[in-house]
């Protein structure tokens, strides 16, 4: 008899279901992501039957979100970032405002108070890059300008968030009156401990990542072994993504990013990029398969209206402010339909933050 496991449990059980379910939704002309979303709802907790392990899967995501980030970061130069900033900053931060205030306003309508209010709001405003990177790729379109933008924007929302999570304990504080006058003076100092330290990270990594990295790829190669040279790309992307995380504050899909973007440079970068893709679309289904597993179909019996009203702010209130932001920026229809498409969704950020504030006491619990 074998010992328990896990692990195999898990990924037996979410790579199984998800080729099921997946190439359902294939012959069904559905994307096959739509699939890997059911196969997570069907070993998820909220529904009869077997249950996988929610923390392992979650973790196997994380490397999913990882290697992913890491593999538009190869396809992603620095100059590429820099072109769409014109539109990616202003863009990404009006319609972060836009969503949030939309969201808050929504989440006041049900009686909520204003912080768990502006929480809502915060979590609706941001999309998943992962999500429109599988999208992208999908279509061809990753290296259009009209990808490029979508990705740069999805990009500044990203580090916005960082710079939310780490504030938010400090703002908890002040909305419940544990901080005091104190709450306010900690306020700045926190604000600029994050940004030093997300500008520290990208210091780093542009200064010294873009000398060592590129060393290290060309001396494993030196060896002729293949599978060194696929371990070293791995050991990388998870290493950074795990360091950045750990040392700097920042996520570790923003540290997979730039691990990824440094690369670019390397005479090595093609070949890193072939020999990471079929890791990459492995762990990507399992990033979709434990988004899956979040989701409570009894929520839609308890509080449809709530979920049909939220469904509307994510999927239309937030297209239609991204297509005419872009527009009012003088950018063709076709860019802002892209842009609008590509923010109807919310990412993994999103449920970071309403566990966050459900920890610190800012959102009501679910009844």
């Amino acid at each position: 008899m074998h010992p328990p496991m896990p692990l195999v449990v898990t990924l037996a059980a979410a790579l199984g279901l998800a080729l099921v379910f997946g190439f359902v939704a294939a012959r069904l002309k559905l994307p096959a992501l739509v699939g890997y979303l059911a196969a997570g709802v069907i070993i998820g907790p909220h529904t009869p039957g077997f249950v996988a392990d929610v923390s392992l899967a979650q973790q196997l995501a994380e490397i999913g979100v990882m290697l992913l980030m890491f593999g538009v970061g190869m396809h992603f130069s620095i100059k590429d970032l820099l072109a769409v900033k014109g539109v990616a900053v202003p863009g990404a931060v009006v319609q972060m405002a836009v969503a949030t205030a939309m969201g808050a306003g929504l989440a006041l309508s049900w009686g909520w108070a204003l912080p768990a209010a502006l929480v809502l709001g915060l979590s609706l405003s941001v999309a998943s890059t992962v999500v429109l990177l599988r999208a992208l790729e999908a279509r061809g379109a990753l290296e259009t300008p009209n990808g490029r933008i979508a990705v740069g924007w999805l990009i500044v929302e990203d580090l916005a968030m960082v710079i939310v999570l780490v504030l938010l304990p400090v703002l908890a504080a002040l909305a419940t009156g544990d901080g005091g006058e104190g709450g306010i003076g900690e306020l700045l100092p926190a604000l600029g401990k994050t940004l030093l330290a997300v500008g520290g990270f990208v210091a780093v990594m542009l200064i010294v990542g873009r000398r060592v990295l590129p060393w290290v790829l060309w001396q494993i190669s030196a060896t002729g072994s293949r599978e060194l040279f696929t371990l070293c790309v791995m050991a990388v992307a998870v290493s950074i993504a795990y360091g950045a995380s750990a040392v700097f504050g920042v996520s570790v899909a923003l540290g997979a990013f730039f691990a990824g973007l440094v690369l670019r440079e390397s005479e090595f970068s093609h070949r890193a990029a072939e020999d990471s893709l079929p890791f990459r679309d492995a762990f990507a289904v399992l990033f979709f398969v434990s988004v899956g597993m979040l989701f409570d179909p009894q929520v839609l019996v308890d509080r449809p209206l709530q979920v049909l009203a939220v469904t509307l702010v994510i999927m239309v209130g937030k297209s239609i402010a991204a297509a005419a932001l872009v527009l009012a920026l003088r950018y063709p229809l076709n860019s802002a339909l892209t842009i609008s498409a590509a923010l109807a969704q919310i990412g993994e950020f999103s449920f970071i933050l309403i566990a966050l504030a459900g920890t610190l006491g800012l959102v009501p619990p679910r009844r």
